[in-house]
């Protein structure tokens, strides 16, 4: 829980990181991991592993969707870009905190620019408190982490609450690694359209071919899949579908998790309330699932209370997303591609009714 409300306190923009990678850095220092990083800003942590095998890797991406500061017009006007995917009428008028050089400046949205295709913003005019330094990030003003009943609420969990549930599971798992090697991949400006992993996928430094990618989210909440119910396998986003045979071996982990620990819930659907990194992975011929957690206020609309509000998951769905995190990385050498497990159940099946052909 550490790891998770540290992170989720963290201030991020699309292209503005700085924060989490300077986390990222020193947790990998700190565990003695292998840390490297590709030319636009991507990292890979990795376990220590003599195996030559397939690598799984878990993937989360480091921004959330806000403010990056562009100039200061006087003493209390800042121009800033709008990075990510929210509606204009939840940001005009909206509280901010720009984040400037160790510095906490608050502020109120003015006037917001909207773009000619849709109705996200694509710059604002914010009156601020004090001066804020050119490309410093900003986020909307709803505290750092914190906990309530059985939900954790933040500024920020899409998708630090994901990140967060990687590095637990490389605690979890660095004491004894598993046979499979295994390591973490964190992404850039996902919410401007995928653009870092789009950039690991164009030109593969940090991934392999043969890399087992499974891309973590929080993802908007439906009815079919509510919080509380357990961590999600998630099919497919609004875009794509993903690998079958992957997929097919994340339900029988979890199948065989729940087995064991009767506290562990799992829930399996596609979450269609926006386009997650396993849909850039598939096109680039990468094999790769997803799992996620639900999200409420996804990106920071209170939908009922028509405002900003803070984004929430449940502790219980992030603890199950952590254990079948932990189940998959230990199991993951038994990854036999070509379904050769749904084969073997297909024909039990035929063999045993064929003769009624």
């Amino acid at each position: 829980m550490k790891l998770l409300h540290e992170i989720c306190s963290l201030p991020t923009a699309p292209f503005a990181e700085g924060a989490v990678v300077r986390y990222a850095e020193n947790f990998a220092k700190r565990r003695r991991l292998k840390l490297s990083r590709d030319e636009h800003g991507n990292l890979l942590l990795e376990l220590p592993s003599r195996s030559r095998g397939p690598r799984w890797v878990f993937t989360a991406h480091m921004d959330h969707p806000g403010f990056v500061a562009t100039r200061m017009r006087g003493t209390r006007t800042l121009e800033a870009a709008f990075r990510g995917w929210v509606f204009d009428e939840y940001v005009r008028g909206a509280s901010v905190r720009f984040f400037s050089g160790g510095r906490e400046v608050t502020g109120v949205v003015q006037t917001v620019k909207v773009g000619t295709e849709r109705p996200i913003p694509e710059s604002v005019v914010v009156r601020v408190t004090g001066p804020v330094a050119p490309n410093s990030p900003g986020m909307f003003d709803l505290g750092e982490a914190r906990v309530k009943g059985n939900k954790i609420y933040s500024r920020a969990i899409d998708d630090l609450g994901g990140l967060a549930a990687t590095f637990q599971m490389l605690d979890d798992l660095r004491r004894k690694p598993p046979a499979a090697p295994v390591a973490v991949l964190l992404t850039r400006a996902e919410e401007e359209g995928f653009v870092g992993a789009i950039a690991a996928s164009l030109k593969p430094k940090l991934l392999r071919k043969t890399d087992r990618i499974i891309a973590i989210e929080t993802s908007a909440m439906q009815p079919y899949a509510q919080q509380g119910a357990g961590t999600i396998i998630r099919v497919g986003d609004r875009t794509s579908i993903f690998n079958s045979q992957l997929t097919y071996f994340l339900t029988q982990q979890a199948e065989a998790l729940a087995k064991r620990d009767k506290s562990f819930k799992y829930q399996r659907a596609l979450m269609p309330g926006g386009t997650c990194e396993a849909t850039v992975y598939d096109v680039y011929g990468f094999t790769a699932a997803s799992i996620c957690v639900p999200l409420g206020n996804y990106h920071n609309m209170d939908r009922e209370r028509k405002r900003i509000g803070p984004e929430y998951i449940d502790l219980n769905d992030w603890r199950n997303m952590v254990k079948l995190f932990v189940q998959v990385a230990r199991n993951g050498h038994t990854f036999e591609p070509g379904h050769k497990p749904l084969k073997q159940r297909i024909e039990k099946r035929f063999a045993k009714l064929r003769r009624f052909l």
